[in-house]
């Protein structure tokens, strides 16, 4: 209290004009319950019990948590007016019941005052102040202006009012006014409803003014005002159907002020923009589709006999082809309006795609994850990959628990998406979920390509790494190897030419040890080249190689194996050394296995080449025995690895499967370029 000393007497004052208001209340209700049928106030129930009800004390609760909100004490005066004018609206009747015109007509005087003040305060001034407490700009001026003039001057008329004709009054005695002015007897009717009409445009522009207030602002803003304005909305338009809703007018108009405490207190806890969001929805679909079945109910009942079958064959079919589209319309056209360009899924989905086309996958990713954080108003995102590089990019902070998304693209698992809790600007769960499934494609879509572009880069380096490791060994082989029987042979040579004048004998053993040596380099040389590439592939050709092979390979009789058979079909001839090399290197690592692992009686080895239009095509290689089959839990080992990475390199596959037939099969696609 000594911190903020104004605040105590406010509340004070503010709890005390609650207390006198349902007293009023109270009062109004009880005496208006007393009243003999024909004296009963007709209709005996108007938004004013509502503003009586709930205004007063929601007035005073929200002037004491918030005393220098103007909003409160506009909530807490329009409250006790509304009582007022409950309380001596009943007296008025119950004074002319029992003879007391003069009182009947004072107490007629003041529920006059507290009606129209209480309508100027909580129907034009409250919407047009609302969530702020100010006004939208000074162009809104002239609706307070010409409200509160006519206000007053239905006042006026009131309190001039001419003594309506016994014929034309609803009850039993008429209430005179000492103050009428008979010369407003032509007029009077015209003028009443006149300003009835200016004060429903005033009202109507209020509400105008809320809408506006909505489009304009920033997220937070929007969540803020879109509480007083759906009450605002349902409000108006029960009020503009005239006394026929009052009933449900006043149950509403008791909402209003919660919706006002809510706006100024609580806002960020409850998902009105959820409500609206399915509430607008669902009223477009109902009115398009209604629209739709009575429209072409109509038209075939014009043209068409039958109408009930082919009508409701046209209706069902028409609205049932637009029902998505108009449900994603509806639903984007609610988002605008809730929550603006941030939150708009599409506009969200524009951005991400600019920001992957402006950057490479890593730096893609990072704008990516910034443009999911601010389009579901988390504290933090972050998006997890499994073998990427990065691995990991966080925007924000996701917190000890975030909530795990998984990311497929095209059915295959890349990583984890984690998101954070809301943070102050928070969306509705069911609009986060709208942005969270329109995104979702585009993040995984990045994290696949941070994947492959890292798989790419491991790529090139285990390039790299074989092409400087093929280096190092065939320097060693040539330094260590051919070097050093060169340099031996080169000393035997000057051997044999100092021995052989004096010992001929001895000078012709180093010559048959120099043809020995020299044999020996052939054989050395013969191995860097076939490690290279094997010589059957310039000798014999892919097809002639792969024979060669399998009869060097498995013999038959060799370990049980009674037939290898190996089938060729198409032009072998033109294929890239590269390609012909893996191929080779793939059946040579299937038949090896074959020979140590399968215990396999028959063995077919498969080379297909397939053409395409454009000239490329494909190269199938395919190891097919009938042994025991590969175990149940298959491990790479080096070989296996070795065909797999072979044919990746080149932009293939290699599987090793297991048939139900029994053996395995080793199949390896090799594409072909144009």
């Amino acid at each position: 209290m000594d911190e903020n000393p104004p605040a105590f007497p406010a509340r004070a004052v503010a709890w005390a004009m609650a207390a006198t208001a349902l007293l009023l209340t109270l009062l109004g209700v009880l005496v208006q319950v007393g009243l003999p049928a024909q004296w009963q106030p007709k209709p005996p129930l108007t938004p004013d019990f509502g503003v009586a009800l709930t205004f007063p004390v929601t007035g005073a609760f929200l002037v004491s948590q918030r005393p220098r909100l103007s909003l409160a004490w506009l909530i807490c005066a329009g409250g006790l007016l509304g009582s007022g004018n409950v309380a001596f609206t009943a007296l008025s009747f119950h004074w002319a019941w029992q003879g007391e015109m003069g009182a009947a007509n004072a107490g007629r005087v003041i529920a006059v005052v507290c009606w129209a003040a209480a309508g100027l305060m909580l129907a034009i001034l409250l919407p047009l102040c609302s969530p702020t407490g100010r006004l939208p700009s000074r162009r809104w001026l002239w609706v307070v202006v010409l409200g509160t003039a006519a206000t007053v001057t239905e006042i006026v008329l009131a309190l001039l009012r001419p003594d309506p004709s016994r014929a034309a009054y609803a009850w039993p005695a008429v209430i005179h006014n000492p103050l009428e002015v008979k010369a407003l007897v032509p007029y009077y009717t015209a003028a009443w409803t006149v300003l009835g009409h200016t004060v429903q445009i005033c009202v109507v522009a209020a509400f105008a003014s809320l809408v506006l207030r909505l489009r304009r602002a920033d997220p937070v803003t929007r969540r803020q005002i879109a509480w007083p304005l759906t009450a605002f909305a349902g409000y108006v338009a029960m009020y503009l159907m005239g006394e026929s809703w009052w009933v449900p007018a006043t149950l509403w108009t008791a909402l209003i002020p919660f919706s006002i405490l809510f706006a100024a207190l609580r806002y960020r806890l409850y998902g009105i923009d959820t409500v609206i969001s399915r509430t607008f929805v669902t009223a477009g679909l109902l009115g398009v589709i209604s629209a739709v079945y009575f429209g072409a109910g109509a038209v075939s009942s014009l043209v068409v006999s039958g109408y009930h079958q082919v009508a409701g064959l046209a209706a069902a079919l028409f609205a049932g082809g637009f029902f998505q589209p108009l449900r994603r319309a509806l639903l984007r056209v609610a988002d605008r309006a809730l929550y603006g360009r941030v939150g708009d899924p599409a506009l969200l989905a524009e951005r991400l795609t600019q920001e992957v086309r402006r950057a490479d996958p890593a730096d893609a990713l990072a704008s990516v994850v910034t443009v999911v954080r601010e389009g579901l108003a988390v504290d933090g995102v972050a998006v997890e990959i499994a073998d990427g590089r990065p691995r990991y990019v966080e925007s924000g902070h996701v917190g000890p628990s975030p909530r795990e998304v998984p990311l497929v693209w095209h059915g295959e698992p890349v990583g984890r998406l984690l998101l954070g809790p809301p943070g102050a600007r928070r969306f509705a769960a069911a609009h986060d979920e709208r942005v969270l499934g329109t995104l979702l494609p585009y993040v995984a879509d990045v994290a696949h390509a941070v994947r492959m572009a890292a798989d790419l880069q491991r790529s090139r380096e285990r390039i790299l790494a074989a092409r400087e490791e093929e280096r190092r060994r065939l320097r060693r082989d040539l330094h260590d190897g051919l070097g050093q029987t060169l340099g031996a042979m080169a000393m035997t040579l000057n051997m044999a030419r100092i021995s052989l004048a004096k010992s001929p004998a001895t000078a012709d053993d180093l010559l048959r040890d120099l043809r020995t040596g020299m044999d020996a380099v052939a054989g050395d040389i013969r191995e860097l080249v076939y490690g290279l590439r094997p010589p059957a592939l310039d000798d014999l050709g892919l097809a002639g190689a792969v024979r060669a092979l399998a009869e060097e390979t498995l013999p038959e009789g060799t370990d049980g194996v009674e037939d290898v058979s190996v089938r060729v079909e198409g032009d072998l001839s033109g294929l890239p050394a590269a390609v012909e090399v893996a191929a080779y290197r793939i059946v040579q690592e299937a038949l090896n296995n074959v020979r140590r692992h399968a215990r396999a009686s028959r063995v077919r080895v498969g080379v297909t080449r397939t053409a395409a239009g454009d000239g490329g095509g494909e190269l199938r290689v395919r190891v097919a025995d009938d042994g025991i089959g590969p175990p149940a839990r298959l491990r790479a080992g080096v070989g296996m690895s070795s065909m797999r990475e072979r044919a990746a390199e080149l932009g293939g596959s290699c599987v090793v499967t297991a048939p139900e037939t029994g053996g395995t099969v080793v199949e390896a696609r090799f594409p072909l370029v144009a």
